[in-house]
């Protein structure tokens, strides 16, 4: 059987579609597993055994379209389940399933604060329009593959760092899912751990200012490293400290312990770390009982009531203890 995975982005959303790919792959005899993603995450999935084929969007979708219906593909999944995913499994017509994003849920929770979410993380949810293949979870958690000549070694590591660290995960793609800057160094302060920071580049000037502070508890790897070597890096730590963004899933992947800070998002949303039937310890840290919380399923470039308590109201004490905890 020739299965099209379909998921355009972004991070964290590709890497939890990981299990699926790997089940698919293992459970289905003979099967050749495709995998369609935007061209920015390439690497994402360019070193997973479990996938055959790589095909990547840009600029040149109908040439795209082209080379998939050569495929002649069995059955086509869609776990992104947007228009453009729809174009593309009309333009191929074959057989095809979509996940549910629940977004009536998801509006009932952001506009009335009630949780009608099944109690599933969505890796189930992605899983679900395959069980007519036969196909089960098979509790192995998250996948992260990573090329040999982007791991960095622990020698190319400061030597206050070479016996232990803790990565902290400070970028986000929105706002309202980050720790403001003073917090986060009040937060490097309570630690006691040597500490890498790791974020994009637009990260940068934050993690610059962290490592200024104390030079050497502190190593800034935003902009600095690409994503796989940040992925590396995540891999070797001793546990990570990270908002709700790609990489706190690129964690999950290595099995770390991880402690998870939650802005103006919820886990109730279904996307917290997952394990799978592994029994590794995390921690989430958010403010209950907000009356504007959760304001967005995905978040804002600024807190839409100005006050932006989700974030402000945190104990960074209590953060660096959760990790003495774990």
């Amino acid at each position: 059987m020739k299965i099209l995975i379909i998921r355009f982005s972004s991070i964290g959303d590709i890497v939890l579609t990981s299990p699926v790919i790997r089940c698919l792959k293992n459970q289905i005899s003979n099967s050749e597993i495709h995998y369609l993603t935007g061209y920015p995450y390439r690497d994402i999935v360019a070193h997973n055994p479990f996938i055959d084929k790589k095909y990547l969007l840009q600029n040149d979708f109908y040439s795209v379209i082209r080379d998939l219906r050569k495929e002649n593909y069995d059955f086509i999944l869609d776990l992104h389940g947007s228009r453009q995913s729809w174009l593309v499994k009309l333009l191929l017509g074959k057989r095809s399933r979509t996940f549910n994003k629940l977004n009536f849920e998801k509006w009932v929770l952001v506009n009335f604060k009630l949780n009608i979410f099944p109690p599933v993380h969505i890796v189930e949810r992605y899983l679900e329009p395959v069980r007519w293949l036969g196909v089960r979870n098979d509790g192995g958690g998250l996948n992260y593959f990573i090329a040999p000549e982007d791991e960095i070694t622990i020698d190319q590591l400061p030597l206050t760092h070479i016996h232990g660290y803790i990565a902290l995960v400070i970028g986000a793609r929105h706002h309202t899912k980050k720790l403001p800057p003073d917090k986060l160094r009040k937060l490097c302060s309570y630690l006691t751990y040597p500490i890498i920071v790791l974020g994009g580049p637009e990260d940068k000037p934050i993690g610059e200012q962290l490592a200024k502070d104390d030079p050497v508890k502190i190593v800034n790897g935003c902009g600095t490293f690409s994503l796989n070597q940040s992925a590396s890096l995540i891999k070797q730590s001793q546990a990570v400290i990270t908002h709700d963004t790609g990489l706190m899933h690129i964690a999950a992947a290595f099995n770390k312990r991880i402690i998870s800070i939650w802005g103006n998002t919820v886990p109730e949303f279904g996307m917290y770390p997952y394990y799978g039937a592994l029994p590794v310890n995390s921690l989430r840290v958010g403010i209950d009982g907000l009356p504007c919380r959760p304001c967005s399923k995905i978040g804002y470039s600024r807190c839409p009531k100005g006050h932006f308590r989700c974030m402000m109201l945190i104990e960074e004490k209590s953060v660096a203890e959760a990790v003495s905890r774990l």
